[in-house]
């Protein structure tokens, strides 16, 4: 096993322990302010889902910052889930008391959910949800608590059929662009794939998974592809079902991204388009076997 192989698996099985676990947010001192419950206008807190709160499952931008990134990660959550809706203000003071932390906590969590176009800040109306139309749905954070909230079927489809357009056709464009020192990252990501596999790994496996479809995103030459490759990542991340040959290590899985790997080395575009399709379609024992046009 080369020594990339080696970091990235010790790398997987330490962030699985490092990572936030279940429950994780639970922590949060919940301050009862008295009264505070009974206040006309109050938001409901406590949410219905057993899951909301819960981090662990992906690294993203609002985590590991403390008490700030912890409270965008609840309120970001609470919102998506339905149980923060646009019928009820959010007052600062009101959020601080609840989760006992301060004001500045507070007013800079409220801007990162503000830049993500999850809540409005207005003079005289306080700051308040937004639409879903509003919402920036690709932004990575959104995605993951769509896909564990209640539009996780949604968002699972959603992400699918995004797929669909964006890795056959940089599967194609990467044909052409032949770096090596990208196609040797991607053999490197195969052989940590495949050495998974063999240690039933899939926390590793499917970290080497999102390197490559990310590298290979980058092996496009398409700079606005590129800028979609967290898009993917986070798709890859939160699949939570069969949607795609990526989501469970498996051999055919495994020789799909070879294939892939093979035409790209070959300068072939439309075998590598099609590998990436094979790789993109779902399991047999799932009816519908690529995204279809949905009835309006």
């Amino acid at each position: 096993m080369s020594t990339l192989a080696h970091t990235m698996m010790t790398a997987a099985r330490s962030a699985e322990s490092g990572l936030a676990g279940p429950g994780e947010l639970d922590r949060y001192p919940f301050a009862e302010a008295p009264g505070a419950a009974d206040r006309a206008g109050a938001p409901v807190w406590d949410s219905a889902d057993t899951d909301l709160g819960r981090v662990g499952r992906r690294t993203t931008s609002s985590r590991g910052r403390g008490l700030h990134g912890q409270l965008v990660q609840q309120l970001g959550q609470m919102i998506v889930s339905g149980d923060l809706g646009a019928d009820r203000p959010l007052v600062p003071e009101e959020i601080g008391q609840r989760f006992e932390v301060s004001r500045t906590v507070v007013r800079e969590s409220l801007r990162v959910l503000e830049a993500k176009g999850l809540v409005s800040a207005r003079p005289n109306v306080g700051t308040r949800v937004r639409p879903v139309s509003d919402w920036n749905l690709l932004d990575p954070d959104i995605i993951e608590w769509r896909a564990f909230g209640p539009q996780r079927d949604d968002q699972r489809r959603e992400l699918s059929e995004l797929r669909w357009t964006i890795e056959p056709l940089a599967a194609r464009l990467a044909a052409g662009h032949g770096r090596a020192d990208v196609q040797q990252r991607l053999s490197d990501m195969m052989e940590i794939m495949g050495h998974a596999l063999t240690q039933s790994d899939s926390i590793t496996f499917a970290r080497a998974d999102a390197e490559f479809h990310s590298l290979l995103i980058q092996l496009a030459g398409n700079r606005m592809l590129e800028h979609l490759s967290g898009i993917v990542s986070a798709a890859l991340q939160v699949s939570g079902g069969p949607v795609t040959g990526c989501d469970r290590p498996t051999e055919t899985s495994l020789a799909h991204h070879g294939r892939i790997v093979e035409a790209l080395a070959a300068g072939d575009a439309g075998a590598a388009e099609s590998a990436m399709r094979q790789l993109l379609t779902v399991h047999p024992e799932v009816e519908r076997v690529v995204p279809a046009p949905r009835e309006h």
